[in-house]
């Protein structure tokens, strides 16, 4: 009995320890279809595929020195998902962190999978969808690789139904903040938006003039469907222009 009483202390005693995760890195470059690709797949494994057990790191905030995320991919494994050979998001992660776990490069998929030409930047031919597809489904497998697979995959699972996005909290961990905004009378929860708030105040960018580049922004972090795309633009801007009025002197 003795002994099981210093079992049972011991384990009271031990520390709870976070949930290990898979940070995700991915390409931010809108000028190439290829990043386009990177990003929506990295969005379809955060949110659909593996939702808490996998995080995303700012690329652009990371690499301008955001310390919460440099210290995330310090400690726990990271996943790098370049749009091209410039490997962008692969080069800053093991420049400020250390080296990846794993690295994806979407043109290199393209090719290894006979994909054709993959084309358009907002709006992608079914190449690039396809691509998507290549690029998430690989990114979920190098996650389980990583982590352990879960009882269920629930990537490219017919009987799951058709894929409905889903918001993307931050209670991973990452140190990003969040913002609900209500689009179209739905409560939809924004990945980084406070921080791009942020970032676009102290460049002095106006509600007015801003619109199209808080989109873009929002974008890299969210997935934000292409029918949506002005309803979110709009709403984003108003939400913008309310945070400048409460920050001005």
């Amino acid at each position: 009995m003795e002994s099981v009483a210093l079992v049972q202390n011991k384990e009271d005693n031990m520390p709870n320890l976070p949930e290990r995760k898979v940070g995700v890195v991915s390409c931010s470059g809108e000028e190439l279809a290829e990043g386009t690709v990177a990003r929506l797949a990295a969005l379809r494994v955060l949110h659909e595929a593996r939702p808490g057990k996998t995080v995303t790191i700012c690329l652009p905030l990371f690499l301008a020195g955001g310390e919460g995320d440099r210290a995330f991919a310090r400690f726990h494994p990271t996943i790098t998902i370049d749009g091209c050979d410039l490997r962008c998001a692969a080069r800053g992660t093991e420049m400020y962190s250390g080296k990846p776990a794993a690295s994806i490069v979407v043109s290199h998929l393209v090719q290894e999978h006979g994909i054709d030409k993959v084309e358009g930047r907002r709006q992608l031919n079914a190449a690039g969808k396809q691509a998507v597809d290549v690029a998430a489904q690989r990114l979920t497998e190098l996650v389980d690789e990583i982590l352990g697979p879960p009882a269920l995959t629930v990537l490219n699972n017919p009987a799951s139904g058709p894929r409905q996005p889903k918001s993307g909290g931050c209670s991973c961990g990452s140190g990003i903040p969040t913002k609900k905004i209500n689009i179209d009378g739905k409560l939809v929860e924004l990945l980084a938006l406070p921080l791009i708030f942020q970032q676009l105040r102290e460049l002095r960018r106006s509600p007015e003039s801003a619109a199209d580049e808080l989109l873009a922004m929002a974008k890299i972090y969210n997935l934000v469907p292409p029918e949506d795309e002005q309803t979110y633009r709009d709403t984003i801007a108003r939400e913008y222009a309310a945070f400048c009025q409460e920050v001005s002197p």
